[in-house]
């Protein structure tokens, strides 16, 4: 997918906080090696080096455009490398720790991913990972919804993006399926308080938008960035605009 830094770094302190959660959950040791997948622009991967003192970091992410950014925030310790999850997943590299943050919910069937990160994790390592969960959410419910709806449809072919992400009951059976203790899995809501429609759509267009619209010609593309602001103004008719941000937080040690 095609990311702009810029419209993602707009919102990024509201983006922080789940990442804050979620090192909270890493255990640190002496002499780590540690992958983070899906780094982006690379200043949490930075933070998370930072916490991992005498220890080595890498970071991959398939966008050159957040790589660009990333390249700041390397030093001795820390490394970035353009390369997918599912790439890296096939290197038979393993790890101490296997950390993510927001970006497996990019990849499908989370059945069958998982056991293929656990088994990149060493013998005593640990998966630590952050993914989105609020795709019941109406600005996600309503971007599937105008998709499905002519002249869009035609255009995608049918296309629509169903989110992989499972009930967090589902994870923790996975991770004891496959060897995990020190098991922790929950849910919690980020609140955010937007300023209106339009700044929900900002967030949004950074994010779960992106898949349709890369794949729309620019005169299409613009009527689908129209209805959705339509709706989202429809839906969400106050100011400030109140979005409940639903994130699951997960780690393991295998």
């Amino acid at each position: 997918m095609a990311w702009n830094p810029d419209v993602y770094n707009k919102f990024k302190q509201e983006r922080f906080g789940p990442f804050y959660d979620l090192i909270q959950l890493v255990k640190v040791k002496p002499a780590l090696q540690a992958i983070d997948l899906g780094c982006g622009t690379g200043e949490l991967t930075r933070k998370l080096a930072d916490a991992l003192p005498g220890s080595t970091v890498l970071g991959i992410d398939s966008s050159q455009e957040m790589l660009n950014d990333a390249a700041a925030f390397q030093n001795e310790q820390l490394s970035f490398k353009k390369r997918t999850i599912e790439e890296q997943l096939g290197s038979g590299e393993k790890y101490d720790l296997v950390f993510s943050n927001a970006a497996i919910q990019w990849l499908s069937n989370h059945q069958a991913l998982y056991p293929q990160i656990i088994s990149t994790v060493k013998p005593g390592g640990q998966l630590v990972v952050q993914i989105p969960s609020n795709h019941r959410h109406f600005t996600h419910t309503t971007l599937i919804d105008i998709a499905s709806t002519p002249p869009f449809s035609e255009v995608l072919k049918g296309f629509t993006r169903v989110s992989p992400v499972m009930d967090i009951e589902e994870y923790a059976k996975l991770f004891f399926q496959h060897g995990g203790t020190e098991i922790s899995v929950y849910e919690k809501i980020y609140p955010h308080v937007l300023k209106d429609a339009d700044a929900l759509f900002d967030w949004v267009s950074g994010t779960a938008m992106i898949p349709y619209v890369e794949k729309l010609p620019e005169d299409v593309r613009q009527s689908f960035i129209a209805t959705y602001k339509e709706r989202l103004r429809n839906e969400f008719k106050g100011s400030p605009v109140f979005y409940p941000f639903k994130r699951t937080i997960m780690a393991a040690t295998f």
